[in-house]
């Protein structure tokens, strides 16, 4: 799903660096950018917006006014240098409060949040099914390959396979090459059911049935 979104800074370095991020982001499709808050109010309302980067002290009218004049709110992330509001922030229901400077991992920790809200608002067939094993539950998560970070759907992933200093994820479309090691690469796929965790291979297990697993690939020591 790709994520339209626009940048509110009067800070013009404060804008090239969300550019330069969203641009490494494959699903985030950075539509517009704009010094002033004003200038964005009706481009909001007539325009599909589904998250706002937000500066808070602006000239005109503030990132919180302009959240209160908007009858129809997308996800907003406050990008502001200022912590003092972060209460207003909490009360306004907005996704993320990032501090800057913001490096790039603080910025898809922010989108990692946005993805579970839009998750929650808008679940998928499988995620409203109560039945289902908790631990089967789609998620997606982040890796770092030599030249970006690659978004993962893990009911795409058939295996993950060691690769000397790499580890290389197969999904069902696609294979990345990942400079994860392997605690951290453990670490993302902790709500799925993985039968076993080694040097080679990780496991990832299927349940079908209760009493049908299938391994999707085998480990060779």
């Amino acid at each position: 799903m790709i994520i339209n979104c626009i940048a509110i800074d009067d800070e013009p370095l404060a804008l090239d660096i969300i550019r330069d991020y969203c641009s490494r982001i494959p699903f985030l499709n950075l539509v517009r950018t704009f010094d002033n808050a004003l200038d964005s109010i009706e481009f909001i309302r007539s325009n599909k917006v589904d998250l706002i980067f937000l500066d808070i002290q602006m000239e005109n009218i503030t990132g919180i006014q302009l959240l209160k004049a908007l009858q129809k709110r997308p996800y907003v992330i406050f990008t502001t240098a200022y912590d003092e509001y972060a209460i207003q922030g909490f009360e306004l229901d907005v996704v993320d409060y990032m501090l800057k400077p913001i490096s790039f991992e603080r910025f898809l920790k922010g989108l990692n949040k946005v993805s579970e809200r839009m998750q929650k608002d808008f679940p998928s067939p499988t995620t409203t099914d109560h039945s289902a094993d908790k631990s089967n539950e789609a998620f997606t998560f982040f890796v770092k390959t030599e030249t970006r970070m690659e978004k993962v759907n893990s009911a795409d992933v058939l295996y993950v396979e060691g690769m000397g200093d790499y580890w290389r994820i197969v999904t069902k479309t696609r294979r990345i090459m990942t400079l994860l090691n392997a605690r951290k690469l453990k670490k993302s796929f902790w709500n799925l059911n993985f039968s076993e965790f080694t040097n080679h291979f990780l496991l990832l297990s299927i349940k079908l049935k209760p009493s049908n697993v299938i391994i999707s690939k085998l480990a060779i020591k």
